[in-house]
């Protein structure tokens, strides 16, 4: 039989020793249960590295409604633009961000690193993608191929 109580913001649970001399209740042992931490996917320089090419593709993204030259590509970012405007090109990016932060601690272990490192990946392509399409006015792709 164990007791919990919430004791400064932790819980706590209190359970009843049993003496091994004496079939009762002698001593009340007092001890800690761990709190759920966080699984955050991956060390520091991944989450870095995604926040860091997040926000490049955002800021180019935010670009390519700027420039009358280039078009954004996907359809749920345009949607967004359609309705509120260069906000809604920021807010379908962090709804990106969460979406794929949320996944990244619903993984267990060895998936979420993977998982973060391929978005690292693709955020990093489209990103150089972006810019390389807003400063030379051609994609990445017909820059490396011609």
């Amino acid at each position: 039989m164990a007791l919990f109580f919430n004791w400064s913001g932790g819980r706590v649970r209190v359970k009843p020793f049993i003496s091994s001399f004496r079939n009762s209740v002698d001593i009340m042992s007092v001890e800690t249960v761990p709190s759920l931490r966080s699984n955050r996917p991956g060390g520091s320089r991944l989450r870095l590295a995604f926040f860091i090419t997040w926000f490049a593709d955002l800021v180019a993204s935010v670009h390519l409604f700027l420039v009358p030259y280039a078009h954004e590509l996907n359809p749920i970012t345009v949607m967004f633009y359609e309705f509120i405007g260069l906000p809604g090109v920021v807010l379908a990016a962090v709804t990106y961000a969460v979406v794929i932060v949320t996944v990244g601690y619903v993984l267990s272990s060895p998936l979420d690193v993977g998982f973060v490192a391929i978005i690292v990946s693709a955020y990093a392509f489209f990103a150089s993608n972006n810019i390389v399409l807003l400063v030379f006015r051609e994609p990445l792709l017909d820059m490396i191929i011609i």
